[in-house]
């Protein structure tokens, strides 16, 4: 029979191994799924359970729809897509530009390909008349 070795009981683990370190974030997430869960139930126990056709009309800014929910044109869509993709692009540029003096030449060149990518896509769109009003 293989002989055991146990670690004392007052034997330190070294810092930062078990789940210590990980203890506020466990209880910090149990509290936020047992909130959800909670106001989950909480709104199907009080919540109306039948409603209305009024109430499943669509409503914009007190007037009624002149016809149903899909009246918005597909273009529309696609210009919103495309200007959220581009607003998104300038949001990833903001950090270069302000350590672009200390980054160098380098991140210079990455900048100018991700620029040129971006200008790319921006003819593309364009030359499908995909920023077109017709």
């Amino acid at each position: 029979m293989a002989q055991e070795t146990a670690l004392p009981a007052d034997a330190a683990l070294p810092p930062g191994s078990g789940i210590g370190p990980y203890l506020p974030l466990l209880i910090h997430l149990g509290v936020v799924a047992a909130a959800v869960c909670g106001l989950w139930l909480l709104s199907l126990a009080l919540g109306p359970r039948r409603p209305t056709r009024a109430e499943a009309l669509p409503y914009e800014c007190g007037n009624q729809a002149p016809g149903g929910a899909r009246q918005l044109p597909a273009h529309f869509s696609l210009i919103a897509m495309l200007f959220i993709l581009f607003d998104v692009e300038i949001v990833f540029l903001l950090p270069w530009a302000s350590t672009a003096r200390t980054l160098g030449s380098a991140a210079l060149a990455e900048v100018a390909v991700f620029a040129a990518v971006l200008g790319l896509g921006l003819l593309y769109a364009w030359r499908k008349r995909a920023l077109s009003l017709d």
